[in-house]
């Protein structure tokens, strides 16, 4: 690969990193809104937030198109080739949190009418804020190639993940004292489900960061000795 072409394939490979980090931002933004708008019951705030979910699925296409362009005509190897396989990773993962969100959005119309008792909120509040605390480090740690970053994304999901467990239990002691109707208990814990999935999309990328720095999804030595400047093939 001549110095020109080299120049234009890192320009490539930045310009889709870029967008990346910049899709995986909005979505953290969306975590928030999408709390706001369930926890107030807001029907039209929801239909928004749904119907921007198109632009959310053109970006990530444009991305995969850009980073299959670049597999077709570059051909990278080592890390590079790591990088734009990761790419087309992480926009999978970003893309499924943006429906996950929607699916929550969704869910507000069918509990409508609902009276959601304050130890839901509070759970539910909580979850939320922990599953944007999660996405805005994955997308730090995505923008930034920080490998250690990446690999404490893991003990992060852990708190979400006990929140959900202890939304669930909520949920099933506020039906059975009838604070809840079947239906309404259905809707929570799917919007529980969703909230966790997304932590598990955040994790995700950052196993992907991790795979491009490192070349292992899990190896803490190689990621150990990458931070001490040791090269990565």
């Amino acid at each position: 690969m001549t110095g020109e072409l080299r120049k234009n394939f890192h320009h490539d490979l930045e310009q889709v990193h870029h967008d990346l980090v910049r899709l995986s931002g909005t979505v953290t933004e969306l975590i928030s809104r999408t709390t706001s708008v369930l926890l107030g019951s807001d029907l039209e705030g929801a239909d928004y937030i749904v119907a921007g979910d198109d632009e959310i699925d053109a970006r990530s296409l444009d991305i995969d198109d850009a980073c299959l362009t670049i597999l077709a005509l570059q051909a990278p190897v080592a890390v590079d080739l790591r990088r734009v396989v990761a790419m087309l990773a992480v926009s999978a993962d970003v893309e499924r949190s943006a429906d996950l969100l929607c699916n929550i959005c969704k869910a507000i119309g069918q509990l409508s009418g609902a009276v959601v008792v304050p130890v839901l909120s509070r759970l539910i509040a909580a979850m939320g804020e922990r599953a944007g605390v999660l996405f805005r480090a994955a997308t730090e740690c995505l923008r930034d190639d920080d490998a250690a970053k990446a690999w404490a994304l893991d003990d992060m999901d852990s708190y979400l993940d006990e929140l959900h467990r202890q939304l669930i239990q909520a949920i099933f002691e506020t039906y059975t004292a009838g604070q809840i109707d079947v239906s309404a208990a259905v809707q929570l814990a799917f919007v529980a489900r969703f909230y966790e999935r997304v932590g598990d999309h955040a994790v995700n990328i950052g196993e992907h960061v991790s795979y491009v720095v490192t070349g292992s999804r899990h190896a803490q030595a190689q990621g150990i000795a990458a931070q001490r400047g040791q090269p990565v093939a």
